[in-house]
């Protein structure tokens, strides 16, 4: 398998990677979370069991929430989002979304999904969870 790769093509700079070479950035039982940085933007791809609860994850941050805004696509299952207004939503497989930063996420049934933010707070996010969850 090819690593995540930067490879020049016809003057640009392409960013790709086969999920399963992209790093691993967090695996604790059946919650694996695989992420790489591309220039300004980064990329996860998430396996989140049913009954996951990111809040305890999130405690410590800003407001003890996301930091990163995200658009991405649910490939399975889905993932509901509570937002800093107090407002909550869900977002199912094979539909694309933006999260904006401040939120809070559980499931119900194991969701698989990829997403893109800025590196910034998506590091933030990374650094923090892996201190939280020992990864």
């Amino acid at each position: 398998m090819e690593r995540a790769t930067i490879a020049a093509e016809r003057g640009k700079i392409r960013m790709q990677s086969a999920v399963d070479d992209l790093p691993v950035e967090l695996e604790a039982g059946e919650l694996k979370l695989r992420y790489a940085e591309w220039g300004a933007m980064a990329v996860r791809h998430a396996q989140v069991p049913a009954g996951a609860d990111m809040s305890p994850i999130l405690e410590g941050l800003p407001d003890d929430r996301c930091p990163s805004p995200h658009w991405g696509i649910v490939l399975k299952g889905s993932i509901h989002l509570r937002h800093a207004d107090g407002t909550e939503e869900t977002t199912r497989a094979g539909q694309l979304y933006h999260w904006p930063a401040g939120h809070t996420a559980w499931t119900d049934e194991d969701a698989v999904f990829v997403e893109f933010g800025p590196v910034e707070p998506m590091r933030q996010f990374s650094e923090h969870a892996k201190l939280k969850v020992g990864g």
